[in-house]
């Protein structure tokens, strides 16, 4: 089992951040350096992924032209002897393939993912959400990637939260089975506090078999009247081996502006040409507070 392929819904009308997001695709709203869907695809393409399809709806096209190549302002930049930059946009084209699909209707997550079924085929692919970051030594989805090849099954990232956030993601039933590695035997969506089947939550990656499309397919609407991923992964989970990876590293939810606000500052401590700036400056607004 080779995961090599990869989903990044990027429907999502971006309403907890207008208006920034009334005419800019949330997933293109900066993060220091460059937007924020960069650094998931940066994510896939060292999790080993070779191909990428990026979910989108109307208004989104500048996902599209940014992951193209930009001739006339590479020449533009060669011209005035800035080949270094010239190099760096050639090399967001090609850094992996990258295909495009629209999701012409808003019916959820889960009928996004089915809209992939032609591109992945018969073939375990990934899904990252086009506004979870994650921090890490290893890779998130490489560590996804690592445990679906081992045990040959899917596979979810998921990390222990408290009763504030647990309704506002997917709660999971598991065991263990080793260190940091647990199968999954039940799950909900949004649950209430007395649905809860566990404080562990599914937190923006998942690696999915292809016997997912079949049941998405023919999954009704759940909460929202949305169809939910969540949906059609619970019955998965109750046919096929499907394990939950409590991974190492940080995730940013950049979706809200708090989110947002944390990851910029943390990437930019982390950016050699802003770090040591930030610090000052930050040491600086702290003490006039």
């Amino acid at each position: 089992m080779k995961v090599k392929k990869a989903i990044i819904p990027a429907a999502g009308l971006g309403t907890r951040m207008l208006p920034n997001t009334k005419s800019i695709p949330k997933e293109m709203l900066p993060l220091v350096d460059r937007p924020v869907i960069q650094y998931i695809v940066e994510e896939c393409v060292a999790a080993g992924i070779e191909q990428i399809l990026i979910i989108t709806n109307r208004g989104k096209s500048a996902i599209e032209d940014y992951f193209d190549y930009a001739p006339d302002l590479e020449e533009r930049l060669l011209r005035d002897g800035k080949g270094d930059v010239a190099e760096t946009i050639r090399k967001v084209a090609d850094m992996a393939e990258v295909f495009f699909v629209r999701q012409k209707e808003t019916k959820g997550l889960g009928h996004a993912v089915w809209r992939a079924k032609t591109f992945v085929g018969n073939e375990p692919f990934a899904v990252l959400l086009g506004d979870d970051i994650m921090l890490s030594e290893t890779p998130v989805l490489k560590q996804l990637v690592q445990a679906a090849e081992k045990y040959e099954c899917s596979a979810v990232a998921a990390r222990e939260v408290d009763d504030a956030h647990i309704v506002k993601y997917s709660s999971l039933a598991i065991r263990p089975l080793e260190d940091r590695i647990y199968q999954i035997t039940d799950m909900n969506e949004k649950p209430t506090l007395e649905e809860k089947l566990s404080n562990h939550a599914i937190l923006g990656r998942y690696v999915l078999t292809p016997a997912i499309f079949d049941i998405l397919e023919t999954t009704p609407p759940g909460r929202n009247n949305e169809i939910q991923l969540t949906d059609g992964m619970r019955a998965l989970c109750h046919r096929e081996l499907m394990t939950a990876v409590d991974f190492e590293g940080k995730r940013y939810d950049t979706g809200n502006l708090c989110g947002y606000l944390e990851a910029t500052i943390d990437f930019a401590l982390r950016n050699p040409e802003s770090k040591d700036w930030l610090r000052e400056f930050l040491k600086e607004k702290v003490t006039q507070l």
